[in-house]
């Protein structure tokens, strides 16, 4: 608590300035009353109106501690470039506007409301492709740094993606689409029992990411024109291209429509499989058996990390743990797969279930 006061001291500081800055206005604008003749109690009046905005502005300004600043810079920068559209606008109008006519200056008014509004408007459903055009000068955002990873529905849905964060291995920005989440919404309200668990698995591993300090995760918000009427996964092609990241998914079919127009992809499955252990031929490995394979003699068991191993001659050995020499192995799209030579019955303590 006293290091959180410490932190906020200078902040404190100017909060205490500005109610000195408010308190000395209000005393200026009391005196203008009290020589405007208004009554004895206006001066007091306008000395406390003034006292209390500031007040409530302060604490507006605790009970909101953490301000967007994308859309704070949106309503500045809305407001100048309203207002001097305004005087613009003005401008032109001063041959058909009497100025000293009431009715000019309501005119006047309501231009620059409308103007102000409109540019505001603008800048905050266009502020995450913001950028300003000169005649033959474009000045575009650049992203600098780490690129983001796009996230698609079936990496939330799998869950991995929270667990591999946890390991540090990710320092980049992780952007969810609104899209995404909307049709991640709608695996969780479907009416099938797997489907909707499937969903709601999907829902509580998003909020498990934005629970953490340390991960940057983003809900994109703009959908860009090109998307209008693409399936998902082409606007998430679309979206990873245009903010020059890479989409972390695990669909077969989105991987290969991304490679298709050079979008760079990490595959969860890839990143699985290539932490699996390699062996050597003649590597002595102990397995246990569980069904019987598909060529006569076989017998199949699987490693802990969930890897295949096709043993030749341990066909009769289902439910034992063997003893297998490694002859080869084979990298499928479905995983690793590892082939084997029947040994003998090894002690069942020693085995990997």
């Amino acid at each position: 608590m006293v290091e959180k006061f410490k932190a906020d001291m200078p902040l404190w500081v100017l909060r205490a300035a500005f109610v000195v800055v408010a308190a000395g206005l209000g005393v200026s604008l009391a005196n203008r009353a009290e020589m405007g003749h208004t009554g004895p109690f206006a001066p007091w009046g306008v000395f406390l109106s003034v006292l209390s905005a500031a007040l409530a502005i302060i604490v507006a300004d605790i009970l909101f501690p953490r301000k967007r600043l994308d859309i704070i810079t949106c309503v500045y920068f809305g407001i100048i470039v309203g207002l001097f559209l305004t005087y613009v606008v003005g401008i032109a109008l001063t041959p058909l506007v009497d100025e000293k006519d009431s009715s000019g200056s309501a005119i006047r008014l309501v231009v620059g409301m409308v103007l102000c509004y409109f540019c505001i408007s603008l800048l905050m459903q266009t502020k995450d492709d913001f950028r300003f055009i000169i005649p033959y000068v474009e000045f575009a955002k650049e992203v600098k740094g780490l690129k983001p990873y796009v996230l698609d529905t079936s990496v939330v849905i799998d869950g991995r993606i929270a667990d591999l964060v946890d390991t540090n291995v990710l320092d980049n920005q992780l952007v969810m689409p609104r899209f995404v989440l909307a049709e991640l919404q709608a695996v969780a309200d479907s009416g099938d029992k797997l489907r909707r668990e499937r969903g709601r698995r999907g829902l509580d591993v998003l909020n498990k990411l934005r629970g953490k300090d340390h991960v940057d995760l983003k809900i994109y918000e703009t959908e860009l024109p090109e998307m209008v009427g693409q399936p998902v996964d082409m606007k998430l092609v679309i979206l990873a291209k245009h903010l020059e990241g890479k989409i972390v998914t695990g669909d077969y079919n989105l991987n290969k429509v991304a490679r298709l127009h050079n979008v760079p992809v990490i595959n969860l499955n890839d990143i699985a499989n290539s932490l699996k252990p390699v062996f050597l031929p003649g590597e002595l490995v102990q397995v246990r058996i569980i069904k019987p394979g598909e060529a006569p003699g076989q017998g199949v068991g699987y490693l802990e990390d969930g890897t295949m191993v096709v043993v030749e001659g341990a066909r009769d050995c289902i439910q034992q743990v063997v003893r297998i020499s490694v002859t080869s192995m084979l990298q499928t799209s479905a995983g690793r797969m590892v082939f084997g030579k029947f040994l003998g019955v090894s002690d069942p303590q020693q085995g990997h279930a």
